[in-house]
């Protein structure tokens, strides 16, 4: 036997010794004041005097009663214990041990016993509850590690490539730019992925905290639009914007930036050269609502559902141009800002990203 175990069972005992100790003084109150009142009793209906004798004679049967009901009143106690409360409590104690090792798929059955409100049923489902959350965070962590190490991989593997190939002898000036401009692309992307997760941990952690302030959202929708000039020629794509004047929001304007570089770098991303890009501004009482849209390739119902998931990436075909953290960016800003972001979509005809804000409201409204 170990010294845990050892340790233990004197504490056992103590435990059950100490019950034993109350429920004698218990007894010997209750059992010696019940004695000497019926004594009284009967010594005065039969018209005796209480003698020594008597008293002794009482002392003697009390005590002995006191021993037998105490120890009998401890056993009874112990076994209700054992059932109703070390039964649980090693059951606790058991999952626990599990969580601590990492098993988090540990339950605990409720316990049935003569008392429902002994508050074991309660822990019980407090605790599986605790085990699910942590389950499910753990697989969050898991899969984030995993996808995290897959996208450093990559632009990785591509720097190392090009720069083994760089080091060639006589290699022509061509070759040379295609196999740098591989290297400074892998590199930023890189370089992109890494300033995300900064970001996107700063934001789920709450460390950065909104700076508001006044400004038209129109312009600054413009300007974030107008970043993307040459990408859009470069596709040759048609772009359409109707924005409303006048509209005004108080928010931080570096995090919303945020979310119209990523939704326009998306639109144009994921548009076919010749396609449609727009952009609209249009105030909706309270709220002003800004939807930008393409002629892209669409998403399913299905991706639409976790599109704003880390990591996730619904069309596979682009998955080199990103890394499957700009919309989870987007969507834990709007949170921030106490906005709302939605997407719809078609495949084959393209997406629509509606987000709505606060706005200032009209003079007049």
């Amino acid at each position: 036997m170990s010294g845990k175990d050892k340790s233990g069972k004197r504490i056992r005992w103590l435990f059950a010794l100490r019950r034993y100790i109350i429920f004698f003084m218990l007894m010997a109150f209750v059992i010696t004041c019940c004695m000497t009142l019926f004594l009284h009793m009967m010594t005065r209906a039969a018209g005796l005097e209480l003698t020594q004798e008597h008293v002794e004679q009482a002392a003697k049967v009390t005590f002995l009663n006191v021993v037998l009901l105490s120890l009998l009143c401890t056993v009874i106690d112990g076994i209700r214990r054992r059932f109703m409360v070390d039964r649980p409590v090693r059951k606790i104690v058991k999952a626990a041990e599990q969580i601590m090792k990492g098993d988090f798929s540990v339950r605990i059955s409720s316990p049935r016993g003569v008392d429902n409100a002994d508050g074991f049923g309660v822990i019980a489902d407090y605790f599986n509850k605790m085990a699910e959350e942590l389950s499910g965070t753990e697989t969050l962590r898991t899969d984030f590690i995993a996808n995290v190490s897959h996208e450093l991989k990559t632009p990785l593997a591509v720097i190392q490539n090009y720069g083994t190939m760089l080091q060639q002898p006589g290699l022509p000036e061509e070759k040379r730019l295609e196999y740098a401009k591989a290297v400074t692309d892998a590199s930023r992307r890189l370089a992109n992925l890494i300033t995300n997760i900064l970001r996107l941990n700063k934001l789920e952690n709450q460390q950065i905290y909104p700076k508001s302030e006044e400004y038209d959202l129109g312009e600054q929708l413009c300007e974030c639009l107008l970043t993307f000039e040459g990408a859009w020629e470069d596709k040759e794509l048609e772009i359409e914007t109707d924005v409303e004047d006048g509209v005004t929001v108080n928010a931080d304007s570096e995090l919303l930036s945020l979310v119209w570089n990523n939704l326009f770098s998306n639109a144009v991303k994921f548009t076919e050269p010749h396609g449609r890009v727009s952009l609209s501004l249009k105030s909706d009482g309270e709220f002003a609502v800004v939807q930008i849209a393409d002629t892209g390739c669409g998403i399913s119902s299905e991706v639409g559902k976790h599109i704003f998931e880390k990591f996730y990436q619904g069309d596979t075909s682009h998955a080199t141009q990103g890394n499957g953290l700009g919309l989870a960016l987007v969507k834990r800003v709007i949170d921030i800002m106490g906005g709302d972001i939605s997407v719809s979509s078609e495949i084959g005809k393209g997406s629509t990203f509606t987000v709505k804000l606060r706005r200032k409201p009209d003079e007049t409204y």
